[in-house]
């Protein structure tokens, strides 16, 4: 309550006040209560209002002049969805600055125009072992094979996750081919973690303020950054897991291996459905030791490998990737060798054997070249309302062959040969752009293989939270008897109502193959009922060609069964990724 003379004061003030100022005051002083500073009286914030009031309004100010630049191409390169919703932000804003900006994703870009540009930004993802998402691969050839004078102006945002060592590497890579292409440099290069909304907010106002004068000036390369204090998403929560169970889903006679592991955890774990787990493993000691004693190097030869002193031996076992070596690892390795070696999936192991260094030496050049292990990501298939302190994972153990020999991949190998009450360590990768929506929402998940990982997860959370929204699920494998995974239990969820609908194609146990897709356009009168009812679709699983085939499959329901043309069915499946009603983790 105020005292007499401080009311009489706001009394007076309100009295004389329009409407308009009384707005004003009443922002005004709102403003001031969430201001962390010196305190300010209540007095004294309405006798500063009334003074600002009571002087003469300024004259109208100056229409804002047009921007140097009046047009620029806002290009992104996307995986998840996040590069794209940063460029249509920003060619939002460069809108209401003046700026006519052209919207395009790098897999729609005419790439006969890049040397026709003037004004270029990119917004691209990393992702894996620092490669480009699918959408920019025509791109990336593009401006590394194609030797074209490049006259344009140009910035890069680059997005990433520290917790990988080639952290934003597509971004660094695009920023440095355009430079050496000839472009100029207006902006610097900027790297954004998982939480970028900021960094990415102050890089495009970095771009408008250069825009505004005619951006003639060339950026330093990298954006400075504050020498402290250090990102916290850069240090992930670890936590220790033991494993409780590892059972291998596939019967008798299938050709796969797909291990559903339970892991115990002495704390609760900070994940919702839709999440995955990040895993670094170590290399297959009896690979190390082959290595070792091919080469002739001494294992306990010290190797500095990022400025940390390690006998080479616990390098090749914990730090270096070597079991499956990125292709431009391989050419570097065959410059090395001098030799030519044709682009194929393989390990150190094998190339050492087929082509051979030529001593110890020469072996500590190869070392050299090699990447770090980067974490290895996999979708959480436990729901934390039903699994307290567990965590399961679903698993396909990964083979390739060599020379006819089979080899297996890194991490699913160190995975599936887990024995029981093995410890690892592993933290929570967050994925928000893949979440349940309310429970009396509808859900239609599409998962083949272990792309059911997530909507095992699903299932389990809405099993034990309730709610009225329908699920259905599509489900694919190679045969019916040896690879239904989860058969019981989603046998189970039908059961007892959890799961409305299940729709299966299992490829291999008829003549002609069937897949997921072919059961979408089977069902694609339904699936359009509850589309339209505003049912949430979710896919995971292969990016390529599966999570395009399915898309192609959900056009063709929405075009059939909507009545809608071509391109209003494409309007129509963008419009439900811009509202967050299909969502996608591919891999």
């Amino acid at each position: 309550m105020l005292v007499e003379p401080k009311l009489k004061t706001l009394l007076e003030l309100v009295k004389t006040s329009s409407r308009e100022e009384l707005v004003w005051m009443n922002g005004y002083l709102a403003g001031l209560l969430e201001r962390p500073a010196t305190p300010v009286t209540v007095e004294a914030a309405v006798q500063q209002a009334a003074n600002i009031i009571q002087q003469p309004l300024a004259a109208p100010a100056a229409a804002p002049a047009k921007p140097a630049v009046q047009k620029i191409t806002l290009a992104y390169g996307t995986e998840t969805g996040n590069s794209k919703k940063l460029a249509t932000d920003f060619a939002g804003q460069a809108k209401k600055a003046g700026i006519n900006a052209k919207l395009v994703s790098l897999d729609q870009y005419r790439l006969n125009d890049l040397s026709k540009e003037e004004y270029f930004f990119a917004i691209i993802s990393t992702q894996g072992d620092g490669e480009p998402p699918a959408t920019a691969k025509k791109f990336f050839d593009h401006i590394y094979q194609n030797g074209a004078k490049l006259q344009m102006k140009f910035g890069v945002l680059a997005l990433g996750d520290t917790s990988y060592p080639l952290y934003c590497k597509a971004g660094e890579d695009v920023d440095a081919q355009l430079q050496k292409l000839g472009g100029q440099r207006i902006v610097p290069l900027q790297k954004c973690d998982t939480d970028y909304e900021s960094d990415a907010g102050s890089w495009f106002n970095a771009v408008l303020q250069t825009l505004s004068t005619g951006g003639a000036q060339t950026a330093p390369q990298i954006a400075a950054v504050p020498a402290a204090p250090v990102r916290k998403s850069s240090h992930k929560k670890l936590y220790s897991g033991t494993v409780l169970s590892s059972v291998n889903l596939n019967d008798r006679g299938s050709s796969k291996e797909t291990y559903h592991i339970e892991i115990g955890v002495e704390e609760d774990v900070d994940y919702l459905p839709g999440d995955s787990i990040g895993i670094i493993p170590e290399n297959p000691a009896a690979t190390v030791a082959a290595i070792l004693n091919l080469t002739g190097i001494d294992p306990k030869l010290i190797v500095n490998f990022r400025n940390e002193p390690l006998p080479v031996e616990q390098l090749l076992r914990t730090r270096l990737n070597i079991i499956y070596l990125p292709e431009r690892v391989v050419n570097q390795y065959a410059k090395l060798v001098q030799q030519d070696i044709p682009a194929t999936r393989i390990g150190l192991l094998d190339l050492l054997k087929i082509y051979p260094v030529r001593d110890a030496a020469q072996f500590e050049e190869v070392v050299a070249l090699l990447e770090p292990i980067t974490p290895r990501l996999y979708s959480i298939s436990s729901a934390p309302a039903a699994h307290d302190r567990e965590v399961h994972l679903t698993v396909a153990r990964d083979t390739f062959y060599v020379n006819d020999e089979c080899k297996y991949g890194l991490c699913s190998n160190y995975l599936a040969q887990q024995a029981e009450n093995g410890e690892f360590d592993f933290y929570v990768h967050r994925n928000n752009q893949f979440r349940l929506p309310e429970t009396d929402t509808d859900v239609i998940m599409i998962g083949p293989g272990t792309g059911i990982a997530p909507f095992r997860s699903f299932l389990w959370e809405r099993d034990a939270t309730g709610g009225d929204g329908r699920n259905w699920l599509f489900f694919g494998e190679q045969h019916f008897v040896s690879d239904f995974l989860y058969q019981t239990e989603i046998q189970n969820w039908l059961q007892t109502g959890t799961l409305h609908k299940l729709s299966v194609a299992f490829s291999r146990d008829q003549q002609y193959k069937i897949y997921v897709q072919h059961r979408i356009l089977e069902e694609g009168r339904e699936l359009w009922k509850w589309i339209e009812k505003g049912a949430w679709i979710y896919l995971c699983g292969t990016r390529d060609p599966m999570s395009t085939d399915v898309e192609y499959a959900i056009l063709q329901v929405i075009e059939r069964f909507g009545g809608k043309g071509s391109r209003d069915a494409i309007n129509y499946l963008e419009d439900m990724k811009a509202a967050g009603r299909f969502l996608k983790d591919v891999y």
